[in-house]
Parts: structure tokens; sequence; C-alpha cells
């Protein structure tokens, strides 16, 4: 089986691990190369989707090829009504953003939901278990972490309590892996942010509203644990 991916190197590095155990497949990387044969490969993973959804017209023509794209931030609705394309290829969505791919139950979305049969099978095929979910912008669990990332820098913001208490507090308290700055900055502020832009927008439910913090720290591309990123 010969897949190919694009996006950012880390992240491909990540779902390179995560096939680790599964036999017989050939990986091949690309940046996004518009002369890229598409049609050599048994399925196409691109995570930088959510960024550069014009990648979807080099994709659309595939008849029946399956086609993974990192769809957080969009859902794959707005992306093919936005390319104005016919969609031949098998479009699902999952989400891509740092640190999700490592986690043992992927979300995955579909275009077509009668496309499930074909979905199951080459994950089945990759050892990757998954929850099927609504192609909707933020998908499931960014759209429950990065709510409570938000809400955290409203008490920051306050002045109730230290990034390092409200951190400490939380992982004691609900026994999650990270706290709420540590999630963010393994993520990324910008990811975070431009996802509950795009959840506000999508929804006008006020607790996507992004706190001034959060919104200060991706306009000076900063992070909570350290005091400047390039953006």
């Amino acid at each position: 089986m010969r897949i190919l991916i694009t996006g950012e190197k880390s992240r491909a590095d990540e779902f390179r691990t995560k096939l680790l155990p599964v036999q017989d497949i050939e990986i091949d990387f690309t940046d996004g190369d518009e002369d890229e044969d598409y049609k050599a490969y048994d399925a196409i993973f691109d995570f930088n989707f959510d960024d550069y959804p014009e990648a979807l017209a080099h994709y659309a023509p595939l008849k029946e090829k399956p086609v993974f794209v990192n769809a957080v931030k969009l859902s794959l609705a707005e992306a093919v009504y936005a390319t104005d394309t016919k969609i031949k290829c098998r479009l699902f969505g999952m989400n891509a953003l740092p640190g999700f791919m490592e986690q043992a139950l992927w979300e995955v979305s579909l275009y077509r939901k009668f496309e499930t049969p074909e979905l199951e099978k080459i994950l089945n095929r990759l050892q990757i278990p998954f929850l099927p979910v609504e192609d909707r912008v933020g998908l499931l669990k960014p759209r429950i972490i990065f709510m409570i990332i938000n809400e955290a820098c409203y008490t920051l913001q306050e002045g109730t309590a230290s990034i390092e208490a409200i951190d400490t507090s939380m992982k004691l308290g609900t026994n999650y892996p990270f706290g709420p700055f540590e999630w963010c900055d393994k993520i990324g502020v910008a990811h975070v942010f431009e996802t509950l832009a795009a959840l506000y927008e999508d929804t006008k439910e006020e607790r996507y509203k992004i706190c001034p913090l959060l919104k200060t720290k991706y306009l000076k591309g900063e992070t909570f644990y350290r005091t400047k990123q390039a953006k």
C-alpha cells in the first residue's frame, strides 16, 4: 500500500510513528508540489488542508481515491462549496492538529456518509480505530478542549490564579493528561485561536467567543510557557 503525506514534517513524523506496526506500506512525503502524481498512491493524507483548502482542486478529480484532510477549522462541505468543483474522490475529514494523531481513537468525518464501508476498510488496513463524527467545524475533541483552554484564559486574565496553578488543578481535579495552557502550547496557540474563531463564526455561541488574552498571545506569536514563538 502506497501512501502520500503532505503537511508539516512534525505532523508527518507523528503519522509515521502511528503506522510503525503496519506491514507492507510505503510512505512518501510532498510539500504540495502541483506536479505530484497523485494517481500513483492508494491513499492521500493532507495535514495542511485547514490552511490551504485550495488543494482540493488536485484531489477532487481522483475517482474513488481515499483522501484524508485535516478539517478542523472548516468543514468538508465548506471546502467543497468554496472550491466549486465536483468531488470524485472519497473525501474524509480528520483531526490532524499537533498531538491528536498519536491518540488511540481518531475522529473522522465524511463528505458522503454512504462511503463509510470504504472508510472502515482503509483505516482497518492501517490499524487505526476511529469514531465517525459529523462534518462540522471543530469536530469533537477540539471543540471541548479549546473551549476549556479559552475558559482558562479568562481565569488567568482575571488574575484568579497563575498559569501553573490552573494547569496543576485541572490535571489533579480532572485527571487530564495536560493542563489547558500546556495543551495550548502543545497544539499551538494559532491553531487554538483560529479554530475558536471558526467555531464562533459557525455557531455564534458565546462559549466560543475568544478571550482577549488568547487573542493577544496569538497576535504577538507568544505561547504561555515560553515568552515568544515565531508565527
